[in-house]
């Protein structure tokens, strides 16, 4: 369905206002929230005092997003940039948020992928009118992961309804399940030889620089196959943590679409689970037990028996029903069940016959083999002859990737959008690994032409952020937060848009075996994040004794006539919390840094210094401050005696 400015959806035609007020947190500003009569659909509009009004709305999006309530920080953002914000519930009940309500043939994708989105931020250009006299508002979308298929589903399948979009962190058609499933398979492979200490020692810096060394051949496969898909080698840092992160929401796919594809995969040969050397045989558990007892809030059972070993994506199979990775206490031998298996629950009694079985999780590890696309998504083309020949494993009849696009934004993404785009994405991202996005300017070019790209089209890369934003002292001793990049690209896309005023060059970047290559100067690389060169003792790794002063020195370069640097503050112990504040003398968008630290205490430290630009060189500005950072390797040992 194309939805322009003066069309008239069929569903979404009858909005109402339930509230309309005046609110003081978390500033000032007039809260108005509806929906469409006869459905579930929700909206709220928050609009500034008139003389902060610029003519503009901004509206996140997101596939998860349960409720039409815009956060104090996309508020206040908003706001103080001269817009009001728009927020929509995507239609409420009526947007799947499971595989299996995908698949139901309940659901139009439309609706939450767009159609609700559209209408609301249509609604409130007439509540714009009534508050702000007379005027067209322009519009700008955007949204981080399944809300970039959204966002970028949007402007390709409307016309006018929104000026320009920055989407982020943004996925290909294809992305459902594999760029999660190679991921488990690489954690379960390493981490049954303990590999990743040595793995991430290799690539941190002052390390060796060969990740693969010491690695037996099905552990070099394993990491060798995740990266060549564009699983980013730095991305490994919190293994010890790291589940399959998204793959909870999107797995249950393969099952409703490709049933019999766990039976195949032990059966069959060019799968891995009929292969007898690799050690996905050993790890499978089918383990029968009875109920010993059931237990309630929350509902779970006390099973007879649990089996040693690797429980991590284990199911359990109750009267012939595959209950998906519940929570399994092996020390208590309980087994927690999901709140939609109730009756279930309710309808098994003590004594039963039950079992664990971890048979599809395993199955699934290597799904991303035998789903293998087009060309185009070269990721995928380490498992073709020659690269661009024919699949080299068995092939799945169905195309598991293109069906849960479509049913998270309505469309495949194809290129032609309208508008202006700045697209963001995040060159430590593990979850929508980061050549997708140069995938999508590809798309582009070939939809648009170059010269209607480069004037309608922008990629900024981010180096050191990831997929969200760093939670935690480990994520922000290693990670920065692409927060402001996003915040800067909302500012940037409007002053396109409404003022022809070009935004800073897309980011210079080169992919080597499906992974994102940036130059190491900000001239060179382009785009809009500071650079940082850190040195200890003049290189990447100083061994010094304890107590000995060590000298460190950074420059920080911020690309040609996007900003100055406002901040820079050194984390010595790479502790992630930054406690030094360095002094930066002067803002500008060149700074040269030196320090010293004399440390107490022998260990490996890993010392960092993070780096902030602002575009107008505001230094008090909670708003657009663009972060990167670098890191060197300190190794403390003892006083040497004489």
């Amino acid at each position: 369905m194309l939805i322009t400015e003066e069309s008239e959806d069929p569903r979404f035609n009858a909005p109402f206002v339930d509230l309309d007020e005046e609110r003081t947190t978390p500033v000032p500003h007039r809260y108005v929230h509806g929906g469409f009569t006869g459905t579930d659909a929700r909206f709220s509009f928050y609009f500034p005092p008139a003389d902060g009004y610029e003519g503009r709305f901004f509206q996140p999006t997101h596939q998860l997003f349960f409720s039409e309530d815009a956060q104090d920080g996309a508020i206040t953002f908003t706001l103080e940039s001269g817009g009001y914000l728009v927020q929509s519930n995507m239609g409420g009940s009526e947007y799947p948020r499971s595989a299996e309500l995908a698949l139901s043939g309940r659901y139009d994708p439309t609706i939450g992928g767009y159609r609700v989105n559209a209408a609301a931020a249509k609604f409130s250009r007439v509540k714009a009118v009534e508050l702000y006299g007379r005027h067209r508002p322009f519009g700008y979308l955007h949204g981080p992961s399944g809300g970039a298929f959204q966002t970028i589903t949007s402007m390709e399948q409307t016309e006018g309804v929104w000026d320009g979009a920055v989407p982020q962190v943004m996925g290909s058609p294809n992305a459902i399940p594999g760029v999660f499933t190679v991921r488990i398979h690489t954690l379960r492979v390493l981490k049954a030889g303990n590999k990743f200490p040595q793995v991430m020692d290799a690539i941190e810096p002052g390390g060796s620089g060969d990740p693969y060394a010491g690695l037996d051949d099905e552990e070099r496969a394993a990491l060798e196959e995740a990266t060549r898909l564009g699983f980013p080698m730095r991305g490994w840092w919190n293994w010890e943590t790291m589940t399959g992160g998204p793959l909870s929401l999107v797995a249950g796919y393969v099952p409703l679409l490709d049933p019999m594809y766990a039976d195949d995969f032990w059966s069959k040969p060019g799968y891995l689970g009929t292969d007898p050397t690799s050690s996905v045989t050993t790890a499978r558990i089918e383990h029968p037990t009875t109920i010993a007892e059931k237990l309630t809030d929350p509902n779970r059972f006390v099973l007879a028996t649990v089996p040693t070993g690797d429980l991590t994506g284990i199911d359990l199979v109750v009267a012939g029903v595959r209950i998906q990775t519940p929570t399994v206490s092996a020390a208590e031998r309980t087994v927690t069940v999901p709140d939609g298996q109730v009756a279930l629950f309710d309808g098994a009694e003590v004594g039963d016959q039950v079992s664990l079985d971890n048979s599809w999780y395993l199955a699934l590890q290597t799904f991303h083999r035998h789903n293998v696309p087009t060309p185009d998504m070269y990721g995928w083309n380490q498992f073709r002859e020659g690269g661009d020949g024919e699949p080299l494993y068995p092939q799945r009849q169905t195309l598991v990737g293109p069906i849960g696009a479509v049913n998270g934004s309505g469309a495949l993404n194809n290129g032609h959008f309208k508008g202006k785009m700045i697209l963001l994405e995040s060159v430590v991202d593990i979850e929508a690994l980061p050549w997708q996005a140069d995938w999508y300017a590809k798309k582009v070019e070939q939809a648009l032409g170059k010269q209607c790209m480069d004037d309608n089209f922008r990629l900024y890369y981010t180096d050191n952020a990831q997929h969200g934003f760093p939670a935690g002292p480990a994520a922000h001793a290693r990670t920065v937060t692409y927060a402001g990049v996003l915040q800067q690209a909302l500012r940037d896309v409007s002053a396109w848009v409404e003022r022809d005023v070009a935004p800073p060059a897309s980011t210079v970047y080169e992919i080597v075996d499906s992974q994102v290559i940036v130059p190491r100067d900000a001239a060179s690389r382009k785009g809009v994040q500071p650079v940082v060169e850190l040195t200890v003792e003049g290189g990447d790794r100083a061994d010094v004794t304890v107590g000995r002063p060590v000298s460190f020195s950074a420059t920080i370069e911020v690309p040609p006539g996007t900003g100055d640097v406002v901040d820079a503050e050194w984390d010595f112990d790479g502790a992630g919390n930054y406690p030094v504040r360095a002094d930066l003398g002067r803002t500008g968008p060149s700074v040269r840094l030196d320090a010293t630290h004399a440390y107490t205490h022998p260990g490996t430290y890993f010392a960092g210094l993070r780096a902030t630009s602002q575009r107008e060189g505001d230094a008090d500005t909670p708003h657009a401050r663009i972060q990167n950072l670098a890191r060197v390797r300190v190794v403390v040992s003892e006083h040497r005696t004489p």
